[in-house]
């Protein structure tokens, strides 16, 4: 039964419609904050990876080097790769280090390289917030939060549901294993396209990742553009 807030009056607050209300709340915050920081690169990756490790250290570099290119960095604003992109962005003079972080129950501390800090309750806003807001995505080795943001995008992508934008893999190592499983599994059994498989790029070369995001949209020529 709803609370009851007065003699015959139930506690609307305490049923599924109010929950509606924060969704939209979240979803006005993120866009009228995010909408102000394109263009903007998505990065992902493992929040278990720490400083020294040789994922973080790219991940650093990478950012950086996009930041001084002229884009935003946005990142899920936990440790480890997300940490390392922050820091890379905020290292630079140019591009935005911005965090979309999460609330758990296992509360995600936000990490010290954020200069702008959004939260989020749901999952699934903050996910629509990575993928409208970013002209590109980098994703990094990572667990199942990484494959998740993967294959979502991944499929907006081959599906045609969002514009066209470069999709990178970085650490070929970690992700080859899984590319040879999609074109011995999938492919085999004609449950995706071959085209599908050429979607993402998969490198470790990072002035790579940075020209070819360049050339697909100079940020010179779209800045605060969306």
């Amino acid at each position: 039964m709803p609370e009851m807030t007065g003699e015959f009056e139930p506690d609307f607050r305490q049923e599924e419609p109010w929950r509606i209300f924060r969704i939209m709340a979240e979803f006005v915050e993120g866009t009228e904050e995010l909408a102000r920081m394109w263009p903007s690169v998505s990065m992902f990756g493992s929040a278990r990876t720490g400083p020294g490790r040789p994922y973080y250290e790219m991940a650093v570099r990478l950012a950086r080097d996009l930041a001084d290119a002229g884009y935003n960095i946005i990142t899920g604003g936990g440790g480890g790769i997300m940490e390392a992109a922050n820091r890379g962005a905020r290292e630079s003079s140019r591009g935005m280090s911005l965090g979309l972080n999460i609330e758990l129950p296992h509360e995600q501390k936000p990490n010290e390289y954020i200069e702008k800090l959004i939260s989020f309750r749901y999952f699934f806003v903050r996910k629509v917030m990575f993928v409208k807001y970013s002209c590109a995505v980098v994703v990094l080795p990572g667990g199942l939060g990484t494959l998740d943001e993967f294959f979502e995008i991944l499929t907006l992508l081959q599906t045609h549901k969002i514009p066209p934008r470069p999709l990178y893999l970085v650490g070929t190592p970690f992700w080859q294993g899984l590319l040879d499983w999609l074109r011995e599994a999938l492919l085999t059994e004609e449950n995706i396209n071959p085209e599908d498989l050429e979607i993402a790029t998969v490198t470790d070369d990072l002035e790579e990742v940075v020209q070819g995001i360049r050339k697909t949209l100079p940020p010179s020529e779209t800045k605060g553009q969306r």
